[in-house]
């Protein structure tokens, strides 16, 4: 696996940017562009999702690059309600909200692939790489 060095490196980042473009195409169109509620809700979601990467990326920590990922994957998982609305509101054709919310289940699952992987990981992350564990203080026993 080759060194990651910056979150545009990470295929899950690529695919959220691919994600944002493709449903941002869509929020122009139509009566949808009109639908100012629900297409600044999906404008926050999808940004969401690859801001929320980066972010977590940039915190140079496993722990907590886990937890930005799992907001990320919350957003991918908003961002398909909020297809659902669309589809219900007459906005998509069937076919057109099948492969949005595919192309969003698709991410959602490798972004849950990679915390599952980061989850089983040894590395600490750059942040705390150096860091020495603190040494527990001895509890004397009584029956000695």
């Amino acid at each position: 696996m080759a060194t990651i060095k910056r979150f545009e490196d990470l295929e899950i980042w690529q695919l959220a940017r691919e994600v944002e473009n493709k449903v941002f195409e869509e929020t122009k169109k139509g009566k949808l562009s009109k639908d100012y509620k629900l297409r600044d809700q999906m404008n926050n979601s999808r940004g969401s999702i690859m801001d929320n990467i980066a972010e977590g990326f940039g915190r140079s920590s496993r722990l907590e690059f886990i937890q930005f990922l799992s907001i990320s994957k919350g957003s991918g998982n908003e961002l398909q309600s909020q297809l659902y609305r669309c589809l219900d509101r007459k906005y998509f054709q069937q076919e057109k909200f099948e492969e949005l919310y595919e192309l969003v289940d698709k991410l959602c699952r490798k972004i849950f692939g990679f915390m599952d992987y980061l989850n089983k990981s040894s590395l600490k992350g750059q942040k705390f790489a150096n860091r020495i564990a603190s040494i527990q203080p001895q509890i004397p026993n009584p029956k000695s």
